[in-house]
């Protein structure tokens, strides 16, 4: 079965094989070349764009909620910017890295809509996270308002802050297939109280998929006087974000998913008005020799110690990788291939659990598969058929920009034949 299902694989991918499936090594220009002579919208652009990956075609990934496979272009500018620490670690040379980290910075802040003063560059969300967390001035009897589907480091860790400081906590339960954005913004604001302090969200839920009206929610908390802090992990890269739009307090985002950036890299957004009253986790070499740090704005929370410079460096070629295909047209592709997924699943009589409404959704798609038969499903797709996926909340499949619609159709059959639909 596996040997049969292997040479199915290899047939499926000789077009790629014999038009190489990876280009050779380009600079970001010959990229956007490239890119910018194929018609867009067409398949052949997405080819294109599949072209800019390593991965082979018996082990596709579909895993973008976890993470992602970074172009060429940015895997091998983390490789030459290593090498060149390597051959000379001097401050001397490093010291070029200052001011190519503003440059990230700059590119970073400019791609969310906000300022670079409010963007501190971190290792990944959860630090981000617990940053909020830890640092948010609050005291025994104050409300934290969490959604029952935040990542655990939006989540958990304020359970152990609230251990530790008495804060009370409330988790809101939303309908698994929304209908109506009024009814999500009615679950939280039905619990607000004046003792309400934070409200911590998650865009986009890594275990169901489901998308919160996160603008709105910030609004209705905001007039009351409370902190939103969104955790990006599932829609910076994904989804076209403009922080200044959905107006919340604090954001985070890791560079290794939709983004298809550096690993070791997320970003912590605090809007300027607020950065004063958060205190930082760490405190490095960096922050100065007062209590007021030295850097200003968001860069106090990113004293963290030696940094990886070639990774923090990448993330600005990432940025404009993304801006060579366009922000609106990552969403559309990404959206299109994973409605297609689901859409195929349920005319199969396969239960998707995640809505197929893209405005209750994102590229995060969550199959039904009983708890105990999970880690077999999902371990067969990948050894039997080539797709990475997830056993997150079910069988969880994120296709990317970087996925064809032959990667779509044999994911749809493979789910199918293992869960006894094909």
């Amino acid at each position: 079965m596996i040997e049969s299902t292997t040479r199915r694989i290899f047939l499926r991918q000789l077009p790629l094989l014999a038009c190489p499936a990876v280009l050779p090594a380009a600079s970001l220009v010959q990229v956007s070349t490239l890119l910018a002579g194929t018609p867009a919208g067409g398949e052949d652009y997405w080819l294109m764009v599949r072209r800019q990956f390593a991965f082979r075609e018996d082990k596709v990934p579909m895993n973008a909620a976890n993470m992602c496979p970074s172009p060429r272009i940015v895997a091998e500018q983390v490789t030459e910017l290593t090498r060149d620490i390597d051959v000379d670690c001097s401050f001397q040379n490093r010291a070029k890295f200052a001011e190519l980290l503003e440059t990230s910075r700059r590119k970073v802040a400019q791609h969310l809509g906000v300022s670079s003063d409010e963007i501190a560059l971190v290792r990944n969300t959860s630090e981000a996270n617990n940053t909020i967390n830890n640092g948010l001035a609050l005291k025994a009897g104050d409300e934290v308002v969490l959604w029952d589907q935040n990542h655990p480091t939006n989540n958990v860790a304020w359970d152990v802050r609230a251990a530790r400081y008495g804060l009370q906590v409330k988790r809101v339960a939303t309908p698994a297939k929304p209908t109506d954005i009024d009814q999500i913004i009615k679950a939280f604001t039905d619990v607000f109280t004046a003792n309400t302090r934070v409200l911590a969200l998650t865009h986009v839920s890594n275990v169901s998929g489901v998308r919160l009206p996160v603008r709105q929610l910030c609004e209705a908390a905001q007039h009351r006087g409370i902190f939103v802090h969104v955790d990006g992990a599932q829609s910076w890269g994904a989804l076209h974000v403009n922080l200044r739009e959905l107006n919340c307090d604090s954001y985070s985002a890791s560079a290794h998913k939709w983004l298809l950036g550096p690993k070791e890299v997320g970003i912590l957004f605090v809007r300027h008005e607020r950065i004063g009253e958060i205190w930082p986790n760490v405190v490095a070499p960096g922050w100065g020799n007062r209590v007021q740090p030295e850097v200003s704005g968001a860069r106090k929370f990113e004293s963290l110690g030696q940094r990886d410079d070639a990774a923090l460096v990448a993330i600005a070629t990432a940025i404009d990788f993304h801006l060579a295909i366009g922000p609106d047209r990552v969403e559309a592709r990404m959206l299109d291939l994973a409605n297609s997924l689901m859409g195929s699943l349920k005319e199969a009589g396969i239960e998707v659990l995640t809505p197929l409404d893209s405005t209750h959704s994102a590229g995060v798609c969550v199959i039904n598969v009983p708890l105990a038969k999970r880690e077999e499903i999902y371990n067969k797709l990948y050894v039997e058929h080539g797709i990475a996926g997830a056993s997150t909340g079910g069988l969880r499949l994120c296709p990317h920009v970087y996925n064809t619609r032959e990667h779509i159709e044999r994911a749809t059959r493979a789910v199918k034949s293992l869960l006894g639909k094909g």
